[in-house]
């Protein structure tokens, strides 16, 4: 039980960030402190916190697709995978947000970015940099 209360806070936390970064990306706040720094180092103690917890069950290994797996039969090394994702992808979703206003990329082609990247992770970041490949070769032509 309290595995399923710790993923609900993790995604509860995770889910401040991404709100922060769709409706306030232009406060500094949020933007340099709380979605690339404070949120995801909130994640980062917790992850850490379960590995250290869970060290013998570490011992599956990462050297097949098969001993990865015994890895997250335990609950708690699951959950702690689940936290890496949440805390990777926010921090990626603050980058493409501070990259594209350095930029100067328009919002309503970062948000769907920011969505994909939310759900999909890998796939919004390859979907920004192609909106960011588009958007630096519309701005060198209009030089």
């Amino acid at each position: 039980m309290l595995a399923e209360a710790l993923f609900v806070a993790a995604n509860a936390l995770a889910l401040v960030g991404w709100t922060l970064l769709i409706a306030l990306p232009q406060r500094p706040w949020a933007s340099r402190l709380a979605c690339p720094v404070a949120i995801p180092g909130a994640l980062c103690v917790a992850y850490g916190i379960l590995i250290v917890a869970n060290l013998e069950s570490l011992r599956a290994g990462f050297g097949s697709l098969e001993s990865v797996a015994r890895l997250f039969e335990n609950r708690w090394v699951l959950l702690a995978g689940w936290i890496h994702y949440l805390a990777f992808d926010l921090f990626i979703g603050a980058w493409q947000t501070r990259d594209a206003e350095r930029l100067g990329i328009r919002r309503r082609w970062v948000v769907p970015c920011l969505v994909l990247t939310l759900m999909l992770g890998p796939l919004g970041l390859a979907f920004y940099f192609l909106v960011r490949g588009i958007a630096r070769r519309a701005m060198s032509v209009d030089l």
